[in-house]
This record gives structure tokens, sequence and C-alpha cells, in this order.
């Protein structure tokens, strides 16, 4: 089968961008596979499987786009229809204005005061500082950028009172307004802090299914309470929460954090003048409740706590109970070699969850994301035993778009996972919601 290559060197396009080219260019006629992507080792790997790297292919940095296509139609004229779809001019109905710089960006819109910026993980500290050096904040959505520089950043935020959301963060309701992946949710008294995008956005819809609404929903990044980092944003939102007169009871979600860092939150959390609760995902159970903070296994348990203390009766919710007679029923069809669970999730802190709660009874439990070293899987391709995959870790999004966006990756991986004959259940999450800038 015919087959074109082109590699444009020091060429970068965002992966949002480069996975809207791949799909309308396996739509042209005679295409049987085209893959338009940066050459990150991921995309490498993506090719390796399709048969379709080259040494020319494996030599290429990650700073060059690749242009493989191959089929019938693998000529020129294909290539050019392609590279037509990178300069498409937008139509003539379109008044979006466009600038060069966060500066000159600010400079016409002087009233602006939030900046939502996703760029390669290699520029996007310097155009993050450029946005808090023109006092704005900033949900920086790009991720594989260095805990230096989000040090730095959150540092300078800190100094001028703005918020630096990520890097790394993908979700936001800022004063109503959905940011990147928000849902819709009605409008409250409880404020959230995340360090988990999809933790907060799960949060966020059980407040919401259980009758409560958000004030505000402030991401930090999933790295914001590591040891290196030490909490800042966190620390910074809590105090944005308790000066503001819409909320009432402020929620804490993270993924399993650094023991040092969650002890400085949660001594902030007591000296809040507003009820608290933390839901610090992690393989031990919480601790007990105090005066004026609580604490939550998972995000049902504390969107119950805090509709709860926004006067909500639980008597009046509908909190879901497993359906058993339905689980017996399933399990008595599994044959005898059919043992083990794999999970394919979307959302970081859900797969915690899931994985947490399978280390309560077994303990051949892998994943990409284990905190035991020893039980992290060495290729991510092979699951082992019982394996939860979380696609939205840098092992998986490194120069694709997150498979929010682009599922590909998690269907080709539910199709080898369902092949398995020692395969019992495969779980996973639908992540609905809007993509909003």
């Amino acid at each position: 089968m015919p087959t074109k290559i082109v590699i444009k060197k020091n060429t970068w396009f965002d992966s949002v961008s480069l996975m809207s080219v791949s799909t309308k260019a396996n739509k042209l006629p005679g295409v049987e596979q085209a893959v338009v992507a940066m050459a990150t080792e991921m995309n490498k790997g993506v090719l390796h499987n399709l048969g379709l790297l080259t040494p020319e292919l494996a030599e290429a940095k990650n700073g060059d786009l690749m242009i493989v296509i191959k089929g019938e139609a693998a000529n020129d004229e294909t290539l050019a229809a392609i590279e037509a779809l990178f300069t498409r001019k937008e139509s003539a109905g379109s008044h979006e204005a466009r600038y060069a710089t966060i500066a000159s960006a600010k400079a016409h819109r002087p009233d602006a005061n939030l900046a939502v910026i996703s760029v390669n993980g290699t520029f996007a500290a310097r155009e993050a500082r450029q946005a808090l050096e023109n006092d704005l904040n900033v949900m920086l959505f790009s991720d594989n950028v260095s805990l230096d520089d989000e040090l730095a950043l959150k540092q300078l935020a800190h100094q001028k009172g703005l918020l630096m959301m990520g890097p790394d963060c993908g979700t936001a309701i800022i004063n109503g307004a959905g940011l990147c992946f928000a849902n819709a949710v009605r409008r409250g008294s409880i404020g959230i802090v995340g360090a988990s995008g999809t933790g907060s956005q799960e949060l966020s819809v059980r407040i919401h299914e259980f009758g409560g609404g958000v004030s505000q929903l402030i991401g930090t990044g999933g790295r914001d309470l590591s040891e290196k980092i030490g909490g800042l944003m966190m620390l910074d939102a809590i105090a944005m929460l308790e000066a503001d007169e819409n909320t009432q009871a402020i929620v804490l979600i993270s993924k399993p954090p650094a023991p040092a860092v969650a002890e400085k939150v949660l001594a902030r959390a007591r000296a809040c003048r507003k009820p608290v609760i933390a839901c610090f995902l992690g393989r031990n159970a919480p601790p007990a409740d105090e005066d004026g903070l609580q604490f939550a296994r998972g995000t049902k348990e504390a969107a119950l706590k805090a509709v709860l203390l926004t006067g909500i009766k639980q008597e009046s919710l509908d909190l879901h109970p497993l359906n058993w007679p339905l689980i017996e029923e399933v399990r008595a069809r599994l044959t005898p070699q059919q043992k083990y669970i794999r999970g394919l999730f979307c959302g970081g802190t859900l797969c915690d969850e899931a994985m947490f709660a399978a280390l309560e009874k077994y303990d051949d439990v892998y994943s990409n994301i284990q905190p035991d070293p020893a039980k992290r899987l060495s290729d991510i391709n092979v699951s082992q035993a019982h394996t939860f995959l979380d696609f939205g870790d840098d092992d998986f999004t490194h120069g694709r778009p997150h498979p929010m966006l682009d599922p590909s990756n998690r269907i080709t991986r539910l199709l080898q996972e369902a092949r398995d004959p020692e395969v019992a259940v495969i779980v996973m999450d639908l992540r609905a919601r809007f993509w909003r800038t």
C-alpha cells in the first residue's frame, strides 16, 4: 500500500488542532490511514503499532510535525489538501479578535482579568508569566511544565494576589462561567478547590444532583499538593473562598497529596471561619471529623457532606444504592477464567477511587498512577492482573489531546481488553462536559 511521509522541522501545533486535522485527513478520498501529529515518543509508538514508523520518523524531534498518509491517495495532491487544513481561513462571518501576544491583548482589552492558556509545554511558563505580569489571573491548561516553573509562577501569583490555576488545570467555574472542562451545574453556596480536574467535575455534578450549587470552582493543577509546590494555590484559594460572601462551605479535593503538605493545608482549613470538607484520596481511611473540618473518602461522600452543611436534608436524597441482584446475575455468567478487572479512565480521580477500592480486596492491582512503585506498570500498553489506567496522565497525553477530546487511544485499549479471556469486568468513566474558553 503506498505511503507518503513528510516531516516538517520545528513546526508546532497544539494537540487539539492536530486532532481536528487528522480527523478531516482520514476522510479524504483514497486515504486508508492518515496521522498528523507532533513527533513525540507517544505518537511514534502509535505509528509503530500501525506499522508506519520508519527510521526517518523515529529520528524526528518533539518539535517536528509528522504527516503520514497511507492509501491509494498517498500523493502530493492529498498532502496539499492536508496542509490546506492548517491554513484555511475563518468564515467571513467571524469577528473574533486575534492578538500576537498576551500583552497586546491586554492593551486592547484593559478590562480583562483572566487568561486561559493552552500552548506547548515548552512555552507555557513564559506565556503564563507574561499574563501574571499583566495582572491577569491564569488558567494554564498546558501540561509538561517543569515543577521549578510551576513554583515560580505560583509564587509570583501569590505576591500579586492572583489565581495561578495549573499547569495541567482542566476545570474551573469562576463567577458562574465554566472554563475548559466544566459542567453545567447550578450556582449555589459551595466553593470547591480542586487539585484534580475530573475530581472537581464529579464533585460539582454530585453537588448539583443532591440539590446544592457551586459558588466557585478553583482548579490548582494536579501537582499543587506535592512537596515541591507546597499547596500554594490551594492555600490561596481557601483564603479567597473564605472572603467570598457567596460561599457558605468549602470542599477541598486532591489526588494523594504529600503528607506534610496535606497537614499544612488541613491546618489552614481548621483556621478557616467557614466549614471545610477535605477529600484527599488515598489507601488509608480518612481521619475522624472535627469541629469545622470534615473528611470524605470519595467524591460522593464529600458532596453529600457539603450539601448537608447548606441545609439540605439527607432523607430527601436519592443516594443510588448498588443493585446487588443485578450484580449477582452478571457474576453468575462469568467463566472461571474471567477473574480480572480492567479500569480505563479519562479522569485521574475516578481512576484513583476505583484503584483504591480494588486495593481493599486485592493485592495484585497495577496502574500507571500506582503510588507503590512495585505495582507501577512497566509497559503502559500491557495490562497486568487488575489494571487501572488514567488516560489523562502525561504517560498518555504527551503530544496528544486529552482523552475527553480524543477517545481513540482509549477505544483501542477497550477492544484490546475485551479480547482478553481473563478479563471479567471493564470499568470506564464517561465525562460529559462543555469545552469553554
